[in-house]
């Protein structure tokens, strides 16, 4: 194995006997032969899609595939063989498709349209011709990789989009074409441009998800969540997806049992929809990467909807209380199957679980707000004006992102703890916990920590400072007094640098260390045109940031 698609490759290189994330080196080949085999899936569909008869059922196999890949998301080698032998089916059906409607294909086929095994051997044995260092040239690698982990963002949004009833094939066709495009000889130019119109699909995709979450739920209002726990027993939910949230709430609602979000799922407090529920009870513990403790202590059973999976160690006695559905997966959880006909997902089995457990135990008190959104914040946009008018706001620091489990991390509370008092942090992802519990304060009723919700409402942010330089008349977005310091762990965070960057946004400052995958030249393209840079040390951070534009 090989694999540096995250901020924890082991080094700052890569991961070769076993994943930091805790990935097996057989599941993280097997991921490889899965990826190859979508690559010949898009092949033939980007031909298909061209006479107008590609098949539906392509798109959501390619971006539930490409999901299941994400770092922390799925650790079973077993659905991946799955995958893999229904990717080869249909691969071979797309084939058969093309001949039939007399599309012509060449003598010679790419090695991913044809290849073909049975076995996990057979994958595994593949997974060393194809995998990440099969591209010899280190810059091309490079970029190749960022495409590809820009391109499994886009897949993870447009499958929570796609769940709730929005699709958009551009942005489908998009994915399957940057798939293909890895596999041909595209200049270091040719690459580059097409890492920025990647990006420029991110942000169609989170546009996408935000229309489709706002429909659904309502606009996030602000609001104030416990982080408390109740008397009743209860299922912990996890991940990122709203449309599985909304299952579990209508089929818990009336059985004695409340739900707590977890990490990336505290956002759905926000949601107007979600506040009738009077069982939702609250959030529990913090972001994912503590969950080996947390999860002992909270008794009930455990809902994986999407990635944020840390896999239990041979201590731990929660084990047996994991369920997993959607993409994500481990091994010996029990895994609840897709919906069927449009009908709801059955949470019958995790329902009667919880009732038979003890009831959380509570490990803090007190409550965290957020859901300051777009809209929201739109709502408030004549008193954030004033504050600014006034000097009582001088500047705006987007702290968005991810959090993880190296020490350095902390260099992101410290940050916080020791901005000027007439600054404020926009923030979304779960890289919130790291300051959205310490005592900052408002400016003048404003929350000195404004969070717009999960990592995909970072776009939230971008519409939020598109705002703010109409309100102010400037000519660029880099004008107003708004510093990028964020966190980055996994790949919806590169899909979200790729929006900025496609949004014109420079000088954003990226860590808590670069990605392994940047190889210097290609680090160095960042620096040049658009500003990247790592983080130091807090002090001398935060002197080069206020010496930038203030209001």
């Amino acid at each position: 194995m090989f694999c540096f698609q995250c901020q924890e490759a082991s080094k700052g290189t890569g991961c070769t006997i076993a994943g930091v994330c805790g990935k097996t080196s057989d599941v993280a080949n097997l991921q490889d032969t899965l990826l190859f085999v979508l690559k010949g899936i898009s092949w033939y569909n980007e031909k298909l899609r061209k006479e107008n008869v590609n098949p539906e059922k392509v798109d959501k196999f390619v971006f539930d595939g490409l999901f299941s890949t994400i770092t922390n998301a799925n650790f079973d080698k077993n659905i991946f063989s799955k995958k893999i032998i229904n990717a080869l089916q249909l691969r071979n059906e797309l084939h058969s498709r093309c001949l039939a409607v007399n599309i012509k294909l060449p003598t010679r086929l790419p090695d991913f349209a044809y290849w073909s095994g049975a076995t996990v051997e057979d994958f595994e044995t593949k997974a060393a011709e194809v995998g990440v260092l099969s591209t010899k040239n280190e810059d091309i690698r490079s970029l190749r990789e960022l495409i590809i982990y820009g391109v499994k963002g886009l897949a993870a949004y447009a499958e929570h989009a796609y769940n709730l009833g929005r699709q958009k094939d551009e942005i489908y066709a998009f994915m399957q074409r940057a798939l293909v495009a890895t596999t041909e000889d595209l200049s270091v130019d040719e690459l580059v441009t097409l890492t920025l119109e990647t990006g420029k699909f991110g942000v169609d995709v989170m546009a996408l998800l935000d229309s489709a979450n706002t429909t659904a739920y309502g606009n996030p209002e602000a609001t104030k969540v416990n982080i408390g726990v109740r008397k009743n027993p209860a299922i912990l939910i996890s991940g990122h997806d709203l449309k599985d949230m909304e299952d579990l709430m209508k089929q818990t609602e009336g059985t004695g049992v409340d739900v707590y979000t977890h990490s990336e799922m505290l956002p759905a407090h926000y949601y107007p929809a979600f506040k009738k529920y009077s069982h939702l009870a609250g959030n529990y513990g913090n972001a994912w990467w503590k969950q080996n403790e947390e999860f002992e202590t909270f008794n009930g059973p455990i809902l994986f909807t999407t990635n944020c999976i840390v896999p239990p160690k041979s201590t731990s006695t929660y084990t047996d209380r994991i369920y997993t559905t959607g993409a994500s997966g481990l091994e010996g959880a029990i895994h609840i199957q897709d919906r069927k006909n449009g009908e709801m997902k059955d949470f019958s089995q995790i329902i009667e679980h919880a009732k038979k457990c003890a009831t959380p135990v509570e490990i803090e008190t007190g409550e965290i707000i957020g859901g300051f959104a777009h809209a929201q914040v739109f709502a408030l946009a004549d008193k954030i004006v004033d504050a600014v008018k006034s000097g009582a706001i001088k500047k705006f620091f987007v702290m968005a992102g991810c959090d993880g489990r190296m020490k350095s991390r902390d260099y992101y509370t410290q940050f916080a703890e020791q901005m000027p008092k007439d600054t404020v942090i926009l923030t979304a992802g779960c890289a919130k916990y790291r300051y959205n519990k310490l005592a900052l304060g408002d400016i003048g009723g404003i929350p000195r920590v404004i969070d717009a919700g999960q990592c995909n409402d970072s776009y939230s942010l971008a519409v939020i400072a598109l705002k703010l330089k109409e309100v102010f008349e400037l000519n660029d977005i880099n004008e107003l007094p708004i510093s990028y310091n964020i966190a980055w762990y996994e790949q919806k965070a590169v899909i979200v640098l790729l929006a900025l960057l496609h949004l014109g946004v420079k000088n954003i400052h990226l860590g808590p260390t670069l990605p392994a995958f940047l190889s210097p030249n290609v680090a160095n393209v960042l620096v040049e045109n658009f500003g990247i840079a790592g983080i130091t040390d807090v002090e001398k951070d935060l002197s080069i940031f206020m010496e930038e534009a203030t209001f």
